[in-house]
């Protein structure tokens, strides 16, 4: 705040009328008090404004003029008039003879050495209801919103439960942007892959010109008719329909896949066998199991989740079958190694646990199926635990081993029957991870435990490879 720097000079010595013209002119209302804070005189801005306050005022003291909520704040506002001669602005606000209090804003002045104070006020109705349209804005902002998300939930709960496939494609690029997971399903992946991939993929070639073609037509006119599609790896036909959807300057595809229900009177007899052929593999006493390349659960029937001790196929689809081997990391790098290399597995043994700490000893066979651009591999899963009995039958080689170490057992010293036992051991754990793994040395150093240049250096140290050779010539000349 900053004063005038001559007021004697600027002002001269102003009279009464003058002085009661100018504060009357620039306040709302204008209150003059005595030493006691007793009103003496008042006078109000506009006719609305004194039909609103009360009339009585004068021979009052001020603070009984104002609600008691903030009565502090014209205490502190007299007290500090009392001290210096002008005072901050102050806001408190006065009872209505029409309802609603009348906020005000004060600053006060003392008059002379008698303690006389004038005080100017200011009408803040015109801000109050300002600060309440704001108020109201926000809420009616903060109702769309929530509405906005009402609808988006039912919209995501509804894209979900649907059981027909949809796909959201953008447009220019023409890669989904959104895909339900029934359309996963029918697609054989999880709707999270599918996003930001190409589309159509994994249609046959005459498929694929027809959704392009269908797809151009929609960008184009907004509208084009319906096309028939078959993928790679399915006999499935699949109704394709598009339509255009515009969201501010950005264009999309919703795109939705309808299997086509065969007339049961042209049906063949090739799909009636395809049919019971999945029945009987979804009833199978062994767990049946396919996954992508990388391992992750496409389908799996209800021995599986039984072993595994999961409640539905939801739950498998989509996870590695890793989680679910005796040897997480190891197990299924094996077989995939070999299923790359080989095409099939058979009898690898391992376990298998279930979500609540089971574990089952099974036998994995499996075989890569190579489909076009999709290949995936088939696991059969059978549980041999029954059948494995609590002690293992020990091999000839073994039993003679164990013969010679206890006959040496007083005539050579214990630290060198250590060292001999422990190459032994060592010898017939390599033996059998390479005869588990077919001899694929880089898988039996997987499942060891070993880097690939150790193995080697053992195999080379025990003479393994020359044995094996041994073995195959001497069968030969028998």
């Amino acid at each position: 705040m900053s004063s005038f720097r001559a007021p004697r000079e600027s002002l001269g010595v102003l009279d009464a009328e003058t002085t009661a013209a100018l504060v009357e002119g620039m306040a709302d209302v204008a209150v003059v008090l005595d030493a006691q804070g007793v009103v003496s005189d008042i006078a109000y801005g506009s006719d609305d404004l004194a039909a609103e306050l009360s009339p009585d005022w004068i021979g009052q003291p001020w603070l009984e003029t104002v609600s008691p909520e903030t009565r502090a704040n014209l205490e502190d506002l007299l007290n500090e008039a009392a001290e210096h001669s002008v005072t901050r602005w102050r806001q408190v606000t006065h009872p209505s003879r029409r309802g609603a209090d009348i906020p005000m804003q004060y600053r006060a002045l003392r008059a002379d050495q008698s303690g006389r104070i004038i005080a100017v006020g200011r009408n803040l109705q015109g801000m109050a209801a300002l600060q309440q349209q704001l108020v109201d804005a926000q809420q009616a902002l903060e109702r769309d919103y929530w509405r906005f998300r009402q609808v988006e939930t039912r919209y995501r709960l509804l894209f979900r439960m649907v059981s027909e496939a949809i796909l959201i494609i953008d447009a220019p690029t023409q890669r989904v942007v959104e895909a339900n997971p029934a359309a996963g399903q029918m697609l054989g992946e999880t709707p999270t892959r599918i996003i930001g991939r190409p589309f159509p993929e994994g249609f046959d070639n005459d498929s694929t010109q027809s959704i392009n073609g269908l797809l151009a037509g929609v960008r184009a006119a907004g509208r084009a008719d319906d096309v028939r599609a078959i993928l790679l790896d399915s006999t499935q036909e699949f109704l394709v329909s598009a339509s255009l959807l515009r969201q501010e300057n950005a264009s999309f595809l919703l795109v939705r896949l309808s299997p086509v229900i065969p007339d049961a009177s042209k049906t063949a007899s090739m799909p009636d066998i395809k049919a019971r052929y999945l029945r009987v593999l979804e009833s199978a006493p062994d767990c049946v199991v396919i996954t992508d390349t990388n391992g992750t659960i496409l389908t799996a029937n209800s021995t599986f989740l039984s072993l595994t001790e999961i409640a539905a196929e939801q739950q498998a689809r989509g996870e590695s079958l890793d989680r679910w081997l005796g040897r997480p990391g190891v197990d299924l790098n094996v077989l995939m190694a070999n299923l790359r290399q080989h095409t099939t597995v058979r009898l690898f043994a391992t376990t298998l646990r279930g979500e609540y700490g089971s574990t089952t000893e099974v036998e994995i066979s499996a075989a890569a199926v190579r489909n076009g651009e999709r290949p995936y591999f088939g696991f059969f899963i059978r549980d041999v635990g029954r059948r494995l009995s609590a002690e293992q039958p020990t091999s000839p080689e073994q039993t003679r081993w164990l013969d010679q170490l206890t006959e040496r057992v007083g005539r050579v010293p214990l630290k060198e029957l250590v060292r001999e036992s422990t190459d032994t051991i060592e010898r017939l754990c390599i033996e059998a991870a390479l005869k588990l793994t077919g001899d694929n040395r880089a898988s039996a150093a997987e499942l060891l435990g070993l880097s690939r240049q150790s193995l080697y250096v053992k195999i080379d140290r025990y003479g393994i490879v020359a044995d094996h050779a041994s073995e195959s010539s001497g069968s030969g000349k028998k």
